[in-house]
């Protein structure tokens, strides 16, 4: 009874954490959940930190697929699968994540904290070799998928077209919607048609790169050597974060707050000028910019890093689950499973991590950092699919370079589908 006392889940004694998730159950089954901000943020984090915890206690979980994050997302996916979450609820939450716009306010958070506060030796070395790296170790893919599409009979142009170039679009948003787009003019056919069909490997695709860092993570565990634990670059002293000081006022808070919000401001104003480059994209530049040259006054670099730990700790659980509640379709990936959509979509998951390792370690990153940045953040599903996969791998302080491989590489993935559409349909 005392080892069940001293458990405490986000900050509160289990027994109280309980009682307070059997009252939101008993709430959302009887309709009497709020709807709006408050009734999205209080299931997410109430089912959140419930999941969290017990990923983080499962023995195969834990060790090998990405502990609490992988449980946060799939449990969730799979309550609305199970026809538990009302519809209701599920709409408020895919209203408060995606138009709400909760998830660009937490992306918002991170990316603006993380390069503020990074070093910034490291950031100018790092950035230069990143996209290459990141590029080669795509392009290695592509052939790797349509060389086994044409071995097992799905084909060498489909494979390419409709497995690996929807998995490197950026999301569903970003890539497979506009995607469909170029495909079904070039082919004068139904976009529907097109979209169902890139849709399963978009969403394997992620589940494979989520389930993927966690295997990562575990190798980095194993073989110490391979790992920065965070780092993305090896024989460099300073950590990804340059401050280490802990204390956090409320003014700071705020003022980190602003200072992401802002910069989150200035990068759909320049999207509205340049809608080719994605505003995450235009966000990250200026951050990095403003950084290298060294504009920012460091009470503001500290705020903003401050800000976004506070984000991380608090509501990165609740996001996952939103994030499985509005954006995982259980249903679409138990329709593609099959051993050969399968072993394409590992083929590419595989091909494009292990390139993203070797690659990495030749310009000077650590492997598994470089595997899941550039290698594996660009097969998920854009944003969202980032954050699950920093999450697995236990390496949120990534995120910048993760945006950088899915806004960027998205984007140049789609220049290239669209030249590839004239040349092969």
């Amino acid at each position: 009874m005392d080892k069940v006392k001293s458990i405490k889940i986000s900050g509160i004694p289990l027994l109280i954490y309980l009682g307070f998730t059997a009252i939101t159950g008993v709430s959302i089954a009887m309709k009497w959940l709020p709807s709006g901000m408050i009734g999205a943020l209080l299931v997410m984090m109430i089912f959140g930190g419930l999941f969290n915890i017990i990923g983080n206690n499962l023995p195969i979980v834990k060790t090998f697929l990405g502990g609490g994050a992988i449980v946060c997302i799939f449990a969730s996916a799979g309550l609305v699968y199970a026809g538990l979450i009302p519809n209701d609820v599920v709409e408020n939450i895919d209203q408060f994540m995606n138009k709400t716009g909760f998830l660009n306010f937490y992306i918002a958070a991170l990316i603006t904290g993380s390069i503020l506060g990074m070093d910034r030796t490291l950031l100018l070395r790092a950035a230069v070799r990143f996209l290459p790296v990141a590029l080669c170790a795509m392009t290695v893919a592509i052939l790797c998928v349509g060389a086994v599409g044409a071995l097992v009979g799905y084909g060498f142009v489909d494979a390419i077209m409709y497995v690996a170039i929807p998995m490197m679009g950026g999301g569903m948003g970003a890539g497979v919607v506009p995607l469909s787009g170029m495909y079904a003019e070039a082919l004068q056919t139904d976009k529907a048609a097109i979209i169902s069909r890139m849709i399963p490997a978009s969403t394997l695709g992620n589940v494979m790169a989520i389930v993927g860092a966690g295997l990562l993570a575990k190798l980095g565990d194993v073989k110490p050597a391979l790992t920065g634990n965070g780092r993305l670059m090896r024989n460099h002293n300073s950590d990804m974060n340059e401050k280490k000081n802990s204390s956090i006022t409320l003014e700071e808070l705020g003022i980190g707050m602003i200072t992401a919000m802002f910069f989150f401001l200035l990068g759909v104003i320049i999207n509205k000028f340049v809608p080719a480059v994605h505003s995450y994209a235009w966000m990250i530049i200026l951050v990095a910019v403003s950084k290298a040259c060294g504009v920012i006054p460091v009470k503001f670099e500290d705020s903003a890093r401050q800000w976004s730990q506070f984000v991380m700790k608090n509501w990165t659980s609740a996001l996952l689950v939103g994030i499985g509640i509005s954006m995982i379709d259980l249903g679409a990936v138990a329709q593609a499973v099959s051993p050969m959509y399968l072993l394409l979509v590992f083929v590419v998951v595989g091909s494009v991590s292990v390139g993203a390792g070797i690659g990495g370690y030749l310009v000077g990153f650590y492997p598994v950092e470089s595997a899941i940045t550039a290698g594996l953040c660009t097969t998920n599903m854009g944003g969202t699919g980032d954050i699950a996969v920093l999450s697995a791998a236990k390496r949120m302080e990534l995120l910048p370079f993760a945006q950088i491989a899915t806004r960027i590489c998205g984007a140049l993935i789609l220049i290239v589908a669209s030249l590839l559409t004239q040349i092969l349909f």
